[in-house]
């Protein structure tokens, strides 16, 4: 395994950086600069179209640069940094300040000055194969017979296409005593077989993920049978009949339960504006006791896309477990939400890039697995289904509604698949009742990582989800 290197740019405009900063500490009681690295490539192979290009939301250089004034904070984001124009940066940074003092503000939250414990480091994480040592065209010839062996899989496939995108970036983060140097690379993949029966036309699709390189490749071809046979049985697919039922969700829907129901409902920037009903329900059991929920970016934690080692305001990245035995313990912070609060920051505090706010964000958000097997929960069910392939959701953190779109619904009868599918699924609720209702965890954890998460329809970030399957009663339509 080789080491993400360190940024060459970011390593010689450091000492300007350092600088920077001694001039803004003359001036304020704190402040701290993050450095911004970042590099992307996006791989695309179908019928019809081979492309490869730059990702314009995850490739850029820049900086923030934050200081507190003794009751405020301000921030001054810039892409250029020389002898020449430290002078005028800083002016910047005045100006910014200032502005809570102009006529027609409104009165501001007294800030405390943030803790600033001396912290020095320089971390990477591993990878196997680079993207530009295995050369793009490499990428493309294997994204290639990815996608014939899709269009190989059955007749009825009229359409494949596969992706691959991978982003490498270093982040400096310089207070007064703090020095932390973080270099990390993720690689995510998809794919996607479309069938055709006379009209009708239906689809499969699998993303993947890996906190490393393009070594991902190698096992996406695993999943050509399981993609193909999906997109087959939706073509005798037949519409859901509403109801409440016994299920058990696969991970990737036992994820995005996970990541609706209590990802974006624990987000304490949320608590600072009394938009989050999670706010009033610590300590209470809002779970099943089956049911242990983390989130957090930790090395020391499962690995996956939304891992570092600090977050975009300087805290190292923690594991914060939000439910632990069906009780509610906590949620997820940046540095400023925390400070409202009174409580610590959880390392949750990130940025769609240099140029934008740092806001409370989910990074790996999962439940812990159980004890039970696979085999064991399907023979359990008298009458239900067995629920996979999810593909979206959104929810509701003043009121805990979530609603989820799933593409597979597999009948189980008697305690077995019967072979029959339902599709499309409507998966709805209210969030205690549903987590409630779990009565049995597999004994093994799957996360995914390929996604992206918006504060609402904004401020993307990556993120990873998952669990073990669990068995719940669910509202479907």
């Amino acid at each position: 395994m080789k080491k993400v290197e360190s940024s060459a740019y970011l390593q010689g405009v450091k000492p300007l950086l350092r600088k920077l900063l001694n001039w803004v500490l003359r001036e304020y009681s704190y402040a701290s600069i993050l450095a911004v690295d970042a590099q992307s490539e996006s791989y695309r192979v179908t019928n019809s179209v081979t492309s490869m290009g730059e990702d314009g939301l995850l490739s850029g250089r820049g900086f923030v640069i934050k200081a507190y004034d003794g009751q405020a904070y301000g921030e001054y984001s810039f892409n250029d940094v020389s002898e020449e124009n430290l002078e005028d940066i800083l002016e910047h940074l005045r100006a910014v300040t200032a502005l809570k003092d102009c006529e027609g503000v409104e009165s501001l939250s007294q800030y405390k000055i943030l803790a600033d414990e001396p912290c020095v480091f320089a971390e990477s994480t591993e990878y196997e194969t680079d993207a530009p040592e295995l050369g793009d065209e490499e990428i493309l010839r294997s994204l290639g017979s990815l996608k014939d062996q899709c269009m190989a899989y059955d007749g009825r496939v009229i359409q494949g296409s596969v992706s691959l995108n991978y982003q490498k970036y270093s982040k400096l983060f310089l207070s007064p005593n703090r020095d932390m140097e973080q270099n990390v690379m993720w690689t995510n993949g998809s794919m996607m077989i479309a069938v055709q029966k006379d009209r009708q036309v239906k689809y499969s699709y699998q993303g993947f993920s890996k906190l490393g390189g393009v070594e991902l490749l190698d096992a996406m071809g695993g999943a050509i049978d399981r993609i193909g046979k999906n997109a087959v049985d939706l073509l005798e697919a037949e519409p859901m009949i509403p109801g409440e039922y016994d299920c058990i969700c696969t991970p990737p829907v036992t994820g995005m339960i996970a990541h609706e129901a209590f990802g974006h409902g624990v987000e304490m920037d949320m608590f600072v504006k009394d938009r989050a009903l999670a706010k009033s329900c610590v300590g209470e059991y809002v779970a099943s006791p089956l049911l242990t929920m983390h989130d957090g970016a930790s090395m020391d934690s499962l690995l996956e896309t939304a891992s570092y080692f600090f977050d975009d305001e300087g805290i190292l990245s923690t594991d914060t477990i939000i439910i632990k035995d069906g009780v509610l313990q906590t949620g997820i912070s940046d540095a400023q939400s925390a400070m409202c609060l009174g409580t610590t920051p959880t390392g949750n505090g990130r940025r769609e890039s240099y140029r934008r706010k740092a806001y409370t964000r989910m990074t790996n958000t999962w439940f812990e697995p159980g004890k039970d097997r696979v085999e064991d929960m399907i023979a359990s069910i008298d009458y239900g289904f067995l629920l996979d392939d999810a593909s979206s959701g959104m929810e509701d953190p003043k009121n805990w509604g979530i609603q989820m779109m799933v593409n597979i619904a597999r009948e189980i009868k008697d305690g077995k698949l019967t072979g029959k599918i339902y599709s499309p699924v409507v998966l709805t609720g209210y969030v205690p009742d549903l987590l409630k209702s779990i009565t049995m965890m597999s004994d093994k954890v799957e996360l995914c990582g390929s996604g992206f998460c918006g504060k609402g329809y904004k401020e993307w970030v990556k993120v990873s989800d998952g669990g073990p399957y669990i068995k719940a009663r669910i509202r479907l339509g």
